[in-house]
């Protein structure tokens, strides 16, 4: 029997979704393993954190109560520590900002074996991680060797975990050291701005198919006419057409709306991480080998400036 470690992760108070994620694949590899499920809470309302945590398939949460939000250092020292006490098969993290900050330092200083970014995965006598590369259109299985391994894995490719569990909750005493180096000296916001697409129920979505920013006025006609939320694929962000708050994507906003209409976006991994958890996802795109139709519930193959008019008319 060998147990499983997973790593919570929450911002600005509320546990992020991940976590949930995070759950439902640590029992998927502690089934395997016929071990154990830890999950671990680290600062913040750890108390808070744990009860919601409690999900079914948890065996046992262990909190470490230092700081409010999100330390290299603290984590780095909690999580070795913790990896320490249990010597579990395998740690398992978010493929996030925060989880790809110290995951490596973690794994290099337990000298364990690191995965990034899966997809998915199998247990059988060793790790095996699926993969995506070249824009989604390849999958990858890799042999994660060693006897100790980590994995992150990447959002909304796995459920949240559900019903109510009956783990043990303790707080994890460890020795942190607050003077190793980083300080947290605020949190920014990423965009701000007029609205919040990740609450938006339809949102209609552009890419590099729009070619220039005088088009957007015919994305904001179909905008208007289907009373939806604009917002983009990173390149639209960073040629400065729409503020960094309608971007989705890994480096933008995860959004789960009832309807997903992308619109001349090709359907890279980075951006289809933002939105895959979506009920509907209908695309529209000129090539009928573009990524985004992998995914896509419906699929138009043609020229955005042909059908985009024809949705506005059939809409108004």
């Amino acid at each position: 029997m060998s147990d499983v470690l997973a790593v919570a992760e929450h911002r600005r108070g509320d546990l992020r979704d991940v976590s949930y994620e995070l759950v439902t694949a640590g029992r998927e590899l502690a089934d395997a393993t016929g071990g154990d499920l830890h999950v671990a809470v680290i600062s913040g309302d750890t108390e808070k954190f744990a009860d919601e945590l409690n999900r079914e398939g948890v065996d046992f949460i262990h909190t470490v109560s230092e700081g409010e939000e999100f330390n290299h250092d603290v984590y780095a020292q909690a999580v070795e520590a913790l990896h320490a006490e249990l010597d579990p098969e395998v740690l398992v993290m978010a493929n996030s900002v925060n989880g790809l900050d110290f995951a490596p330092a973690v794994a290099n200083r337990l000298d364990l074996s690191l995965a990034t970014d899966a997809v998915g995965f199998e247990y059988d006598d060793g790790l095996e991680v699926t993969r995506e590369m070249y824009g989604s259109k390849v999958e990858t299985t890799v042999e994660v060797g060693g006897d100790r391994t980590a994995v992150t894995i990447r959002g909304v490719e796995w459920p949240a975990a559900d019903g109510v569990g009956d783990a043990e909750v303790a707080e994890f005493d460890v020795d942190i050291d607050t003077d190793a180096g980083s300080t947290v000296t605020g949190f920014e916001e990423v965009g701000g701005g007029d609205v919040d697409i990740s609450e938006a129920d339809f949102i209609v979505s552009i890419g590099r198919g729009i070619e220039e920013e005088e088009n957007l006025d015919l994305i904001r006609d179909l905008v208007e006419a289907t009373d939806a939320t604009l917002s983009s694929s990173r390149p639209i962000v960073d040629n400065g057409w729409l503020p960094k708050n309608r971007q989705v994507g890994q480096s933008g906003k995860v959004v789960t709306p009832d309807v997903y209409l992308a619109i001349g976006i090709s359907g890279a991994v980075q951006h289809v991480a933002g939105m895959k958890g979506s009920d509907t996802i209908i695309a529209v795109n000129t090539d009928p080998n573009a990524p985004i139709f992998d995914i896509a519930d419906y699929g138009v193959v043609g020229d955005l400036f042909e059908v985009v008019p024809e949705l506005i008319e059939e809409f108004e």
